[in-house]
């Protein structure tokens, strides 16, 4: 069995302990021989027993699960990727792209320990965070580690950054500095439907039906289906879009990724900043929630199944809660007038 920790010295005189598993060193602080060889022999005879275990356990797992003692975090990317589809499987195997899940690719599952994850922490961002949560709680959850690596109350906490929709102006701005008439319908799109980024850009003309005037479209992200009335001014839009195919078929081509930083550039060029295309989605929310648009009519719009969700792209909506007294008299006004048609 090889051991974990090996003693060096380097040329200024003073030993070091390596430790083979996390690719440390640390000093000893003495030069002499002896004493930092019994502390290495110190901290291999210490790890002895524990490897002895393991070893005696890793025998009786194999008997239940022969990949349970060579499974890697590597694998267990590829079997959550088998349970995502469409856009949220692409999502997932760009995260783990990432280069701070380098450092566990190859690691085994069973000889992982919380150092190892949060190194990974340390080197990513709060997509980091999120994504390992979700890789670990897969191992969890088919029993591919004994016990959670990371207890639940010892992650790091999550804390997103302050997003806000587009105003008004900031729209009116993007679309007057935006050249390309592809590319100001797509911004008008996005402030009038609320879709996401990719949902609206592959919008197809067969998704419009003219006789009842209503959007339908299945979210890509989901799955689920969102169907929107439209007034006037969407109507004046789409009547200047292709009647068959695509409704902006160059948006359509590009990846979500070029479309986001087309659009970054733009609101660079014209003043516009704190903003990305997803911005349009709490835009649209901030906007339904202003204007007392029913929540549950938002929530289907939005493609959300839960209300949580809705609420928080609407959060920054600026509301006027009329007063209950207001209410009570328009809830007795409504009596009386119910009352009075069935007298009459």
């Amino acid at each position: 069995m090889k051991e974990r920790y090996l003693v060096f010295q380097r040329k200024n005189g003073i030993f070091f302990l390596e430790d083979r598993l996390l690719k440390k060193q640390n000093s000893l602080k003495t030069r002499d021989e002896e004493t930092a060889r019994r502390i290495c022999h110190a901290k291999n005879e210490a790890l002895r027993q524990p490897a002895i275990n393991l070893q005696i356990a890793r025998a009786y797992l194999t008997a239940g699960d022969p990949n349970y003692v060579n499974r890697t975090w590597q694998s267990v990317m590829g079997a959550v990727a088998q349970t995502k589809k469409r856009n949220t499987l692409l999502r997932w195997e760009r995260a783990m792209k990432e280069t701070p899940f380098d450092s566990i690719r190859d690691l085994k599952l069973i000889e992982t320990h919380p150092e190892h994850f949060l190194e990974v922490l340390s080197k990513g961002t709060v997509s980091t965070n999120i994504f390992l949560r979700r890789l670990h709680n897969f191992a969890l959850d088919m029993d591919w580690v004994p016990k959670a690596i990371i207890p639940r109350r010892q992650w790091p906490k999550i804390e997103f950054k302050d997003k806000r929709g587009i105003t008004l102006k900031e729209h009116e701005k993007i679309l007057i500095g935006e050249g390309s008439a592809e590319w100001r319908a797509y911004y008008n799109l996005l402030w009038h439907i609320g879709g996401s980024q990719s949902d609206v850009a592959n919008l197809r003309a067969e998704d419009v039906d003219w006789e009842i005037r209503v959007i339908g479209f299945n979210r890509m992200k989901t799955g689920s289906v969102v169907q929107l009335s439209f007034g006037s001014e969407l109507a004046n839009i789409l009547n200047d879009l292709p009647g068959e195919g695509f409704l902006l078929p160059r948006i359509a081509m590009m990846k979500e990724s070029d479309r986001a930083k087309a659009f970054i550039r733009r609101c660079g060029l014209t003043g516009v900043s704190g903003v990305s295309l997803h911005s349009y989605r709490y835009s649209w929310a901030e906007r339904a929630k202003e204007a007392g648009y029913p929540e549950r009519f938002a929530q289907e719009n939005l493609g959300h199944r839960s209300k949580a969700v809705t609420r928080a792209y609407a959060k920054k909506a600026k509301m006027k809660l009329p007063s209950l007294e207001e209410y009570e008299k328009e809830a007795a006004n409504k009596l009386v007038e119910r009352q009075s048609g069935r007298g009459g």
